[in-house]
């Protein structure tokens, strides 16, 4: 009865999820949390990040990642364009930045350090807006919450056959499955649908989309040595850069038609 149960609970979870399309055309289930709890977790993040973090004064930087932020926000779908985006920049070496649901992004001054232009800056924030429309938090969620659902069966399963002990064997030996296996290498889909998503949209947006191979030539050169890639969240820097080189001949028109119709950003 008890394993009837919580396979009912997990069928019942999956039930409330959904098989969507991705902008790239691949398939996603989501629908583990509705876009208000996303929205609302997002705001929570960020509004902890910086309360905790040292949030710079500069006006001229700030003036600059917001100038790149706006004319990216401003080639999205009307569903994303209709957010009202909200940029802090943090004191920060590390070059990193980030977005979150509810139109959130993040941003270290380290960027500057491998961003040397408006364009790698765009890149940049590109990438990480493009896994916000992209609803790679929500799909990720979603993921976490049947692994957890899954390995809560398997677990209780063989606690009641073989005890305590088996059970929490079956945690521990899942979690590390499900991390490896099942979780991680979904991250590194998303990062390189991310980058495809990204580079398109700083094209529409009017910045030169082969100035992303740059920018991650520059991220590779400062990230020195790094986990092996099928233990990372992140694609091989290499095959990244060699994928952004292939894609960038194709979105030349669409940069060049962004400068005819007049968007060309003056950021910095």
């Amino acid at each position: 009865m008890k394993s009837m149960l919580l396979s009912a609970i997990v069928a019942l979870a999956l039930t409330a999820c959904a098989t969507t399309t991705s902008p790239t055309g691949r398939r996603q289930v989501v629908g583990g949390v509705s876009q208000q709890q996303l929205d609302q977790l997002g705001a929570q993040s960020f509004a902890e990040t910086k309360a905790k973090e040292k949030v710079s004064g500069n006006g001229k930087q700030n003036a600059y990642v917001q100038c790149v932020v706006n004319a990216l926000v401003a080639q999205l779908p009307p569903q994303w364009r209709s957010t009202r985006w909200e940029t802090a920049l943090f004191v920060d070496d590390e070059p990193n930045a980030f977005a979150l649901p509810g139109g959130k992004v993040g941003v270290n001054t380290g960027i500057f350090s491998v961003a040397k232009n408006q364009d790698q800056l765009a890149a940049v924030l590109g990438h990480e807006i493009g896994h916000v429309i992209s609803r790679h938090h929500e799909e990720r969620i979603t993921r976490q919450l049947g692994a957890q659902a899954g390995l809560g069966v398997l677990g209780a399963l063989a606690g009641a056959a073989y005890g305590n002990g088996a059970a929490s064997a079956v945690d521990q030996l899942g979690g590390m499955t499900a991390q490896t296996i099942f979780l991680l290498p979904g991250s590194r889909v998303q990062e390189s649908e991310a980058d495809v998503v990204g580079q398109r949209l700083m094209a529409e947006a009017g910045f030169n989309p082969a100035q992303a191979v740059g920018l991650w030539q520059n991220m590779m050169a400062a990230s020195g040595s790094r986990s092996p890639q099928w233990l990372s969240t992140h694609p091989d820097p290499a095959n990244r850069i060699r994928e952004l080189q292939r894609d960038a001949p194709a979105l030349e028109p669409v940069y060049q038609q962004a400068r005819r119709a007049g968007r060309t950003p003056h950021c910095g």
